[in-house]
């Protein structure tokens, strides 16, 4: 936390946990995994391990750049990091970083949510991630978040539309079969039926060589039977 430090932040943090010993403080770093190691701890890296925290068997202390004080990171100082492990960048975390942080997952809750018009968003959620689970990982299952205080189906038609396919898309490079899979082929989408035509001589090759096609059905024709054929 070079640029943290620079500006007192965190060195402000550790200061007010050391006053108030009784009292836990957490920092949280979002996204912890797309940033640079050294340009986030520098060389209070080895600062935050538990044995080196002020107090602790092995205490360590560093003097700042700036100020030039000497600094120890309290034992009541939590930090938290965040991180998307649907994420690339997650398999280039530094080493360094890795040990010094236990990991624990959050996998949705689709139990958070709530029906919407006859819609039982919980079931939907089960059922799509079951299929991401199979067709690609559990680290690629949709967060509950993106169906979170949804009351209207027009709302969910927007969730959907705006987020969620787009998602899908991203996840299968836009190989709509697959998510056909996912949604189902009737409600959202179909095969398109145009065809294509090829250079005189290139017919056969052409089809050949076409990979399937398929077409998003007009999201105004997703109703609550839509949707719950999801899951139904």
């Amino acid at each position: 936390m070079a640029y943290e430090i620079k500006d007192g932040i965190f060195k402000q943090i550790c200061k007010r946990a050391r006053l108030d010993p009784r009292t836990d403080y957490a920092l949280f770093i979002d996204e912890i995994n797309r940033g640079n190691v050294a340009g986030v701890f520098g060389e209070l890296i080895s600062l935050i391990e538990d044995d080196k925290r002020a107090g602790a068997v092995n205490s360590l202390s560093a003097i700042l750049p700036y100020s030039r004080e000497s600094f120890s990171v309290p034992a009541n100082l939590y930090l938290i990091g965040t991180m998307n492990s649907a994420d690339r960048s997650v398999e280039a975390l530094d080493t360094a970083l890795r040990r010094r942080f236990s990991f624990v997952e959050m996998p949705p809750l689709p139990g958070k949510l709530e029906d919407v018009e006859g819609v039982e968003l919980s079931r939907l959620l089960e059922s799509i991630n079951k299929r991401l689970e199979a067709l690609r990982d559990r680290d690629h299952r949709i967060g509950h978040a993106y169906l979170m205080g949804i009351g209207s189906l027009v709302a969910l038609r927007a969730a959907f539309t705006d987020r969620i396919i787009p998602l899908l898309q991203e996840y299968f490079y836009g190989d709509w079969a697959k998510i056909a899979m996912v949604l189902g082929r009737r409600s959202f989408a179909t095969r398109s039926s145009v065809g294509t035509s090829w250079p005189a001589g290139f017919e056969g090759d052409g089809e050949a060589a076409a990979a399937e096609s398929w077409a998003i059905i007009d999201s105004e024709l997703w109703d609550a039977a839509a949707f719950a054929s999801i899951y139904g």
